[in-house]
């Protein structure tokens, strides 16, 4: 991935939120190299691990590591017959025991917990248990580095010779510090002088000392004195300390042979513990950020639901929908400055580096991407006063410089496209750069400020107009993502709320184009026909609430009702069993006179007896599961319910057909009914047979709602008529309204274009003489198009 778009869109702060999370040196390491994949399968093996991790967190608070340093310098040491220092040997041995606690940790998870960390388990299985040598390191070594008592005997040894002996020369020194000899010193202390034990003694005393002078105070009244009885103990000291010091050397050496043959076990060991380390900075990171696992699109199909920015305060950031690659390729945003535009293409860039560096993202869940070899972006002021280039100077020079590099592979962010010279041939200039990049292939999100450019992401294929939701009634925007509906220009309505002259609000109006007005006259029309949709939608979630908890009602009570029926129908079971038992028992006797009398000589034959026997035992019946009717219905009804992508469905709480447009995680899945998609549970659907859609008017079984439905999943609310003959045209007319009004369809479009005027004329005159057409008027920037209300 280029440099230059990571530094655009601020990946290294991301990586920088992440540093707080990390414990040791080698995964601080990864971090720092961490870039965007290419391949796929690399992309989806990230995000797994840190599915893992985020399991992890839920199980067991997480991976938690100590701080570990860099110990590749002591590894690249031991290989060259060095020894190491006791503070090296120290991070060796905190290594090897993270090595042991991480191992043990990892099993006892899946042992107790009965997981399994797939993507994980690589990793932890090929840490190496070197169990006695991590004793011996951090018995010898403790964590500040200091050879402890237990590295040897003769250490050990030493040690005790060097606290016995400063035991006694501090017991003779207080014969000078509190005897008679007190008098005498400057201070009655004991203090250290070259390694040796003095005291400090008046000047003019020296000679009741004897012994070595070994300091003087600055005024040289104070004379610092080895006494003469003490030398010979001071000496003994100074060749324990010598020992000690040979000793330890000696320890740290042997340490190091011990370890030597294990230099590349050992550092893998800490590779691994590295990466532990920073799959969980990344599932710490995405709990910080209340972030979910995307889906990877093999088509490359992005949906980011309710994506928020990962940078910015994300209780008060505003979640919008991003999605580009299933119906179009290009995206043509509008609306006022400061609305979010550029905010929200660092969003969808920033979000996609995260994915393809196997992060969790700020969104909702089912959220998806796709998989870019690079990703570009002109963003922001590129002016160069070294170059003595103009803003529009540096944004072409960059822009060139992309459009030499793109491919079906990449993704391509354009700011204010155009901008920074003549309006006209900026507007020209746009398109053209636009229609250059759909050549390539590559996907598109633009942000503009001309008009010209909503007619082009009206006109062109693939393409979509968007823009950020402006209240004109508070006369501030809400950074609210609309897809599908370009910017409108809101100066004259915020000029007239800021209280400017309506003459001269008047007077602008004049003055602006016709073509502009019936511009904004449609955004308008949009701009409500998707509020009354949210309004729907709304009203249908209630509904969906509702009907949830009156399902979960009935559900307890079927439930609650089938045990009843399998409690009673065991009772009986059991109650008839007493029964069998007791004419068994009755028969059994029967059966043994019986014998008897065959016994005593009476004609009875055998086998009357053991068929009989056979008949009384065939009387008892067993409790089984197995036979209660209502587990049989269910399992049959359940094994009949199996959904797959494009099946047609009934929606329980709706009483509506639609289609399975996509198959989610956690038994969900995508249907759309009519114009609206929704996320279902699949208790809440019921599969359709052919049979059941085809004859759904034949059905005395359907009501006429689902009758209904189905054939306006199917029904269109447009009309193409351009390039039609004036009969073909009317012909079809006639049939589409017929179809609007048997579908219930409130309004309808009607694009019969400019031309000659013929079909236009053909089209209101029919539209005039028919009785179910409440209204219509002319739509669309040329009055290509009308729109009609029916009734």
């Amino acid at each position: 991935m280029n440099s230059k778009v990571l530094a655009t869109l601020e990946y290294d702060a991301v990586k920088a939120q992440m540093i707080p999370y990390l414990a040791t040196a080698a995964g601080r390491l990864e971090l720092d190299k961490l870039l965007p994949s290419k391949d796929a399968t690399e992309m989806q093996t990230w995000l797994a691990e840190t599915a893992d991790a985020m399991r992890i967190i839920r199980l067991a608070a997480g991976i938690r590591i100590p701080h570990l340093e860099d110990i590749k310098p002591q590894m690249q040491r031991l290989k060259i017959d060095a020894n190491l220092s006791g503070t090296e040997l120290a991070q060796v041995g905190r290594v090897l025991f993270t090595t042991g606690q991480m191992r043990t940790f990892f099993d006892n998870l899946v042992e107790d917990k009965g997981e399994r960390f797939t993507a994980l388990e690589p990793y932890y299985t090929q840490l190496v248990m070197l169990n006695d040598l991590t004793r011996r390191v951090n018995t010898a070594i403790d964590g500040d580095g200091r050879v402890t008592d237990e590295a040897s005997p003769e250490l050990h040894r030493i040690r005790q010779a060097i606290s016995s002996t400063e035991n006694a020369i501090r017991q003779r020194m207080q014969d000078y510090t509190r005897g008679k000899m007190a008098k005498y010193l400057s201070d009655a202390i004991v203090t250290m002088r070259n390694d040796r034990y003095v005291i400090p003694a008046k000047a003019e005393y020296r000679s009741q000392f004897g012994g070595v002078v070994h300091d003087q105070s600055q005024t040289g009244q104070t004379l610092y004195i080895e006494p003469a009885d003490v030398v010979e103990m001071n000496n003994r000291l100074r060749e324990h300390y010598l020992k000690e010091r040979h000793e330890e050397e000696r320890v740290l050496a042997e340490l190091s042979d011990v370890l030597r043959p294990f230099a590349d076990e050992i550092s893998n060991n800490a590779r691994i513990l590295g990466h532990l380390d920073f799959v969980n900075a990344k599932a710490m990171y995405a709990v910080a950020i209340k972030a979910q696992e995307p889906e990877y699109s093999p088509e490359n199909h992005i949906r980011l639901r309710a994506a928020r920015h990962p940078l910015l305060d994300q209780s008060k950031a505003v979640p919008n929908d991003i999605v580009i690659g299933e119906d179009y390729t290009a995206i043509i945003v509008t609306g006022p400055n400061t609305g979010g535009k550029t905010i929200t293409l660092k969003t969808l860039g920033l979000l996609q580096l995260m994915a393809q560096s196997g992060m969790f993202l700020p969104v909702a869940e089912y959220s998806t991407v796709g998989i870019f070899d690079e990703i570009f972006a002109d963003i922001g002021d590129e002016q160069s006063i070294e170059q003595s280039l103009s803003t529009f100077s540096s944004h072409m020079v960059n822009i060139v410089d992309i459009l030499g590099k793109i491919d079906e592979h990449s993704l391509v962010l354009f700011d204010e496209l155009g901008a920074g010279t003549d309006p006209q041939e900026g507007a020209a200039l746009a398109m053209a750069i636009l229609d250059a990049v759909g050549t390539k292939g590559a996907y598109t999100v633009a942000t503009t400020h001309y008009p010209e450019l909503k007619v082009y992401g009206y006109n062109r294929t693939d393409t979509i107009n968007a823009s950020m939701e402006f209240d004109v009634e508070t006369l501030r925007p809400t950074y609210k993502f609309l897809i599908g509906i370009p910017g409108r220009s809101n100066a004259l309505e915020i000029s007239k709320r800021l209280g400017l002259a309506d003459e001269i609000i008047q007077a602008a109006a004049d003055l602006t184009s016709d073509d502009s007005q019936e511009l904004n006259d449609m955004i308008a029309d949009l701009v409500e026909r998707r509020n009354a949709v949210l309004d729907q939608q709304i009203q249908l979630a209630a509904q969906v609430v509702e009907n949830r908890q009156l399902k979960m009602n009935y559900e307890q009570k079927a439930e609650t009702l089938a045990q009843t029926q399998a409690k009673t129908l065991e009772k009986a079971k059991q109650d008839a069993n007493h029964l069998v038992a007791e004419a068994k028992k009755r028969s059994e006797r029967i059966i043994a006179d019986l014998q008897k009398m065959q016994r005593d000589g009476a004609q009875i034959k055998t086998n009357q007896i053991i068929d009989a026997k056979g008949e009384l035992n065939a009387l008892r019946q067993e409790p089984s599961a197995e036979n209660n009717r209502i587990l049989r219905r269910a399992k049959q009804a359940k094994a009949e319910q199996a959904l797959a992508l494009g099946d047609t469905v009934l929606v329980r709480e709706y009483g509506q057909q639609g289609v399975i447009k996509r198959v989610l995680k956690d038994d969900k899945f995508e249907v759309q009914m009519g114009i609206l998609k929704m996320v279902l549970e699949g208790a809440d659907l019921e599969k359709q047979t052919l049979s059941q859609t085809s004859d759904s008017d034949k059905s005395t079984k359907r009501n006429v709602s689902t009758a209904r439905a189905t054939n306006r999943a199917n029904a269109s609310a447009t009309l193409d008529l351009r390039g039609e003959r004036y009969e073909s045209a009317m012909s079809q007319l006639d049939r589409f309204i017929d179809n609007a009004l048997l579908n219930n369809l409130q309004s309808v479009e009607i694009i019969h274009g400019k031309g000659t005027g013929a079909i236009r004329k053909g089209v209101q005159e029919y539209l005039r003489s028919h009785r179910s057409v409440k209204n219509f008027n002319f739509t669309g920037p040329d009055q290509g198009a009308t729109y009609v209300e029916l009734g």
